[in-house]
């Protein structure tokens, strides 16, 4: 009974989310539901303990990112640089490349440190300019977003700077390059196999006369200027919101230290003094300040026609995001809740049964990455549940750490995109897209990069390559 009311609280969750419900008021509904089944004087508790307490974590972290994300990409838009870059893209690679521009787009930034929600925000004015040249339904926009973003560069390529791939170093005393020829190889497998689904989906619908569509939700504003900027003035405020990003990422920790406090010696109108560690968050301080330095340099660069429209378009830009946001947050609550179900952990006690260690390894990571809805969540939660089981059945199977490193970041990315994951309905929210449109494509990649976690476990097993 405790096994079916988490999986009927997921269920009805990613029902109402495809159907195209808030996921703000059915995330709670859902999660409570749960926790009224198990422990009926526990709701109200648990509502304020647990899912208010984390919505409003992850809105403390992250709102700053989504609006400094959704801020740049607006001025990236009214500036002219999107269409800038799409004008030189097409004049080099021609228009039916479009999904492999995209998807290298995304991968460049996210390799590069940036979030996965900015890198969104970011690619999405070009993106669109770039699929309405090309006469590609827009609703196949979101599957191109999702391989560039969400899967190869996010914990399968060695030394990739997402929290997914940095996870697991804590557990196993690795290092973000841990087993690189298996992770490029991976790579590769999610890469072509992605941009081969995309294509068979574009070319099918190109033969039923399907084009870009039209009265599309959030279009990116058509902006009409006498001369395009030159394309790497175009270009140039994406590189720099990488490079500052890497580079706030290494100087942070040295300004700071291990912590920050800031007492009222300093502020004196503070009664207690301010402390954090900065582990927790320096990668967030560094893309905040990537974002300003690369808000600040289009708007110095391109002055006149983003004066012109930044009022109304930071309006636009800032709701969308506190929107998406909201969103996200809701849904991290809700695998919050979902996680401390008595039912939850009988799922995690059941999948220790699996006797491969990297086996079970990886279908334990990618069940909870997708009952929770979240790639770090459910690879968090497996680790500090199972970690020292899975490395010493790994070490009993004399298997270096190195592969199940790579191993169970892969995994988190796999089956954490059902349709109520945080990623998701950003990109959907950014896009104007609904699950209906676009969920199918999604998913594809999806199964893609579930898929790659068994190939490189075969990989291994077959040729020792670490």
């Amino acid at each position: 009974m405790p096994i079916f009311i988490v999986l009927s609280a997921l269920a009805f969750l990613m029902v109402m989310a495809y159907r195209g419900y808030s996921v703000i008021l059915f995330a709670p509904i859902a999660a409570l539901g749960a926790v009224l089944l198990t422990d009926a004087s526990a709701v109200v508790p648990v509502f304020s303990g647990v899912f208010m307490e984390k919505m409003m974590t992850f809105m403390k972290l992250y709102l700053p990112v989504f609006v400094l994300g959704a801020l740049f990409g607006k001025v990236i838009e009214i500036s002219g640089f999107s269409s800038a870059i799409v004008a030189a893209v097409i004049r080099s690679f021609g228009l039916s490349r479009a999904n492999i521009i995209i998807v290298a787009a995304c991968a460049l930034m996210t390799y590069g440190g940036v979030s996965v929600f900015v890198v969104v925000f970011t690619v999405y004015p070009f993106a669109a300019e770039l699929y309405r040249q090309s006469n590609i339904p827009k609703r196949l926009m979101p599957g191109a977003l999702a391989l560039g973003s969400f899967s190869f560069t996010m914990d399968a390529l060695p030394g990739t700077p997402q929290i997914q791939n940095i996870i697991p170093t804590t557990f196993f005393n690795t290092t973000s390059l841990a087993a690189p020829v298996l992770g490029i190889a991976g790579s590769l497998f999610v890469l072509t196999t992605g941009l081969v689904y995309l294509e068979i989906r574009r070319r099918t619908a190109i033969k039923t006369g399907e084009g870009y569509g039209k009265n599309n939700d959030n279009e990116p504003e058509k902006v009409e200027v006498s001369k395009l900027p030159h394309p790497l003035l175009a270009i140039a405020p994406l590189l720099l919101v990488g490079v500052v990003n890497y580079l706030l990422t290494v100087f942070i920790p040295q300004w700071y230290g291990n912590s920050y406090n800031v007492t009222n010696e300093v502020l004196r109108g503070i009664h207690t003094p301010i402390t954090g560690s900065i582990a927790s968050v320096s990668a967030i301080w560094a893309v905040e300040g990537a974002l300003l330095c690369g808000i600040l340099f289009v708007i110095l660069t391109a002055y006149k026609p983003v004066s012109k429209r930044f009022t109304a378009g930071s309006k636009t830009a800032i709701l969308g995001a506190s929107m998406a946001a909201l969103n996200t947050a809701s849904e991290y609550g809700f695998g919050s809740v979902i996680a401390v179900l008595p039912g939850f952990l009988m799922v995690g006690s059941a999948l220790q049964y699996i006797p491969d260690p990297l086996v079970n390894a990886a279908v334990s990571v990618t069940t909870l990455a997708a009952v929770t809805g979240s790639a770090s969540g459910g690879l968090s939660i497996a680790l500090a549940a199972m970690g020292d089981q899975f490395i010493l059945a790994t070490q009993a199977a004399q298997i270096p750490l190195d592969v199940l490193h790579r191993v169970v970041a892969m995994a988190s990315g796999g089956m954490d995109t059902l349709p109520h994951n945080g990623g998701v309905i950003t990109m959907l929210a950014v896009t104007g897209l609904t699950h209906r449109q676009s969920y199918k494509e999604i998913f594809g990649i999806t199964i893609i990069k579930t898929i790659a976690v068994f190939v490189v476990i075969a990989v291994y097993y077959i040729t020792g390559w670490v």
